[in-house]
C-alpha cells in the first residue's frame, strides 16, 4: 500500500505532465510573455518610409543635405560619356598600390565578383566565350587583350559605374570597393594573358565597335620581261 507521501508525489508527477501536455511548445506561436512597459519591445521609432510630423516636409526618410557625402562614398564628378570614361581613367587612382597585400587581398575578392557578374558573357577566363555567347547572344570583346587592356583602371571603373554599348551598369550589385576589386581582377587575368599588339588608343567606347587594323599586303611580284615573239621557221 502507499504511503501519503508516495501518493502525493505520484498525484505531483501527473499533475506535472498534464501541464507540460497543455503547455506544450508550439513554434508556429509566438510565446507567453508578460509585457510591463512595451517600449522596448515596441520601439516608438518612425520606419524609413513612414510619415512623421516631426519635419516640415513630413517625411522620416530626410533627402541628404547638399554638398555632403554619406560615409565610405566617393565622389564620382564623371557623366556617362566616353569623353568623361577616358578622364575618369586620368583622373582616378587606384585606391590598393601595386605589389601590396592589400592588391593581392582585392584580387582575391574580384575573383568571385567576376565570377558571378562578368564571367557569363566575358568568360572564366575574360576571352569572351561565356555561356550567354555560347547561346546565340553577340560575344563580348575580349577583356584581356586589344583596347581593354590599354585602359586606365579609372576608365574600366567608370564603365563599371555606367556600363557600354550592350553592357550594363553595375551600381546596384556593386558597391565602389567591389568594383576596384573587379577591376584589380582584371589586371591580373592580363597579366597572365600573354600581350597581343593593341586595337588603337582607348575612346571609351569599348571593344564592341573596335575595328582592326588592315594588314599590309605583300608586295606584288615583279612582272617577268616580255619573251620574244616565236618565228616560225620556213
Amino acid at each position: 500500500m502507499l504511503s501519503r507521501l508516495n501518493l502525493f508525489l505520484l498525484t505531483v508527477l501527473v499533475f506535472a505532465l498534464l501541464l507540460l501536455l497543455l503547455l506544450r511548445v508550439d513554434h508556429s506561436r509566438p510565446n507567453y510573455q508578460v509585457i510591463l512597459a512595451n517600449d522596448m519591445t515596441y520601439s516608438p521609432a518612425y520606419s524609413a518610409y513612414a510619415p512623421n510630423p516631426n519635419f516640415a516636409d513630413g517625411r522620416t526618410f530626410q533627402r541628404p543635405v547638399p554638398g555632403t557625402l554619406a560615409r565610405g562614398e566617393q565622389r564620382f564628378d564623371f557623366a556617362a560619356t566616353p569623353q568623361d570614361a577616358v578622364r575618369a581613367g586620368n583622373e582616378l587612382a587606384n585606391p590598393y598600390p601595386a605589389n601590396s597585400p592589400e592588391r593581392k587581398t582585392a584580387v582575391e575578392r574580384g575573383a568571385a565578383h567576376f565570377q558571378v557578374m562578368c564571367a557569363p558573357c566575358h568568360g572564366g577566363d575574360g576571352q569572351g566565350n561565356g555561356p550567354v555567347a555560347k547561346r546565340g547572344f553577340p560575344p563580348p570583346p575580349s577583356l584581356v587583350t586589344g583596347k581593354s587592356r590599354d585602359m586606365k583602371d579609372g576608365q574600366i571603373f567608370h564603365i563599371l559605374t555606367y556600363g557600354q554599348n550592350s553592357m550594363p551598369s553595375f551600381v546596384g550589385q556593386l558597391n565602389p570597393g567591389h568594383r576596384w576589386e573587379l577591376v584589380n581582377y582584371l589586371r591580373s587575368l592580363q597579366e597572365a594573358a600573354p600581350a597581343s599588339p593593341s586595337a588603337g588608343p582607348s575612346d571609351g567606347q569599348g571593344g564592341d565597335k573596335t575595328g582592326t587594323a588592315s594588314e599590309a599586303s605583300p608586295p606584288a611580284p615583279a612582272a617577268l620581261p616580255a619573251q620574244p615573239a616565236a618565228t616560225e621557221k620556213k
